[in-house]
């Protein structure tokens, strides 16, 4: 047994291609804060109230990009919403923002009745938006 207990992910650090083009994407699309970051290790703090992620830009010329069958560590990360409707309103906001590829639209998830979405975000990390009734 252990003498201490975890308490829940405190943030989530993106290495991505572009700091501004993500920075734009959390903030503009999805509605998110920014509240700091590190010019001198070019990056940004962003919230969405919820959720803390770190934004860091990459420093090599030419990135290896992502791929979930051969990369280690992330496969993806996923924001919840509170309906299907706001699933909908989510994915219609980002459908067609620059820079964004999608990897399905609104759908089942399994048998459902979560309903989900997946995309890759400017910078170049996938990411799911779900919602489940349940």
């Amino acid at each position: 047994m252990n003498d201490f207990t975890t308490q829940g992910i405190d943030h989530l650090g993106l290495t991505v291609t572009n700091l501004q083009n993500s920075l734009e994407f959390f903030v503009d699309a999805l509605g998110w804060k920014q509240f700091g970051g590190n010019p001198d290790y070019p990056s940004a703090y962003i919230t969405d109230g919820y959720s803390k992620l770190t934004l860091w830009q990459k420093k090599c010329e030419e990135p290896v990009p992502f791929d979930r069958h051969t990369n280690i560590g992330l496969h993806h990360f996923a924001l919840k919403l509170s309906s299907s409707d706001e699933l909908n309103a989510a994915f219609n906001k980002v459908h067609n923002w620059p820079g964004v590829e999608i990897e399905f639209s609104p759908e089942l998830s399994g048998k459902g009745p979560k309903q989900h979405f997946m995309i890759i975000e400017p910078g170049g990390t996938r990411m799911e938006f779900s919602f489940d009734p349940r």
